[in-house]
């Protein structure tokens, strides 16, 4: 009896030491938590300070994305014997130039991707990677300060694709009017005289027109996350068939090193882009018909959009 007594008195004060231990960590971790917060406020406004100097700003992040599989005998699928996969890569990046008197903003995004999907029962079909995704885009901003976030600007923007149908449509703006820049890390950039420029092949419905360009940018770095949203949109002043806008977003969060996880998506309004597709579809299933005009109510106006999610890389 007497060893079960001291047996318990010990589990007892063991458990009363253990908790008045925590007890005593936590209140030394406390006034150590402040003094990093407050190191972290320095540190954020000593950041914009730097941010604030002239010179080059530049960046790049990414993500990557992929699984592929191989299927034998597998029955209770329609493909027993099937090998598939899919690739893809995001890559932003920057090069920005601020002086006292004017900046120059450089942007790039390239979004690639293959599928593969091959029937090994179909002798006839295609076993190799077929592009997916293909999104290429360029940009360059230049602007002459008028006041603090105020600035006269000229604009070139392309866009096109490279895998599949390189400049065929491709898009080049040119333009000049205003930027500014409300908050640190935006532009909104207004220019009211633009000339877009349509590139493509053979007898199409694409149009090249003047018209307004709006684009409004948001780059930033908050410790281990990366993010970019890009709204660029053109209203052509010939006809809002010939307008378009492309809304591209990139989230890239760290975790280890520099390697973390990524999410991008897309969302594009082109009514000659569907139009063309449209007739593309007609044209194959009957050569002789006529095809659809711009103008045409019967081809719905479709939203394009596309996800990448997957590791990511910061360089």
């Amino acid at each position: 009896m007497k060893k079960i007594i001291v047996l318990a008195a010990t589990i007892l004060l063991t458990i009363n030491l253990s908790a008045q231990t925590e007890e005593e960590l936590k209140e030394e971790q406390a006034p150590k938590k402040a003094e990093i917060a407050k190191l972290q406020g320095e540190v954020d406004a000593l950041q914009a300070k730097i941010d604030a100097l002239p010179g080059w700003r530049k960046g790049v992040f990414g993500t990557i994305g992929g699984n592929i599989s191989q299927f034998s005998d597998w029955f209770s699928q329609g493909t027993p014997n099937v090998s598939s996969g899919n690739i893809g890569f995001t890559v932003n990046g920057y090069a920005n130039l601020k002086q006292e008197k004017f900046f120059w903003n450089n942007a790039a995004n390239v979004n690639l991707g293959w599928v593969k999907f091959d029937d090994k029962d179909d002798p006839t079909d295609d076993d190799s990677f077929r592009a997916g995704t293909d999104v290429f885009n360029i940009s360059s901003l230049y602007g002459r300060n008028v006041a603090k976030n105020f600035a006269i600007s000229g604009l070139a923007e392309y866009r096109t694709t490279i895998l599949d149908n390189f400049n065929d449509p491709g898009y080049l703006d040119l333009g000049v009017g205003a930027t500014w820049t409300p908050i640190p890390n935006m532009i909104v950039v207004v220019h009211p005289l633009n000339y877009n420029f349509v590139f493509s092949s053979g007898d199409t419905v694409f149009e090249s027109s003047l018209g307004a360009k709006v684009v409004v940018d948001y780059t930033r770095k908050i410790g281990a996350i990366n993010f970019k949203s890009n709204l660029s949109a053109f209203q052509s002043y010939e006809s809002s068939d010939l307008s378009n806008w492309t809304w591209i977003n990139s989230f890239s969060y760290t975790l280890w090193k520099k390697i973390g996880v990524g999410f991008d998506f897309g969302l594009r309004g082109n009514r000659q882009e569907t139009v063309n597709f449209a007739n593309t579809q007609l044209l194959a299933a009957m050569p002789m018909a006529t095809p659809f005009e711009l103008s045409d109510d019967s081809v719905d106006d479709e939203v394009q959009s596309y996800w990448t999610f997957g590791l990511s890389y910061a360089f």
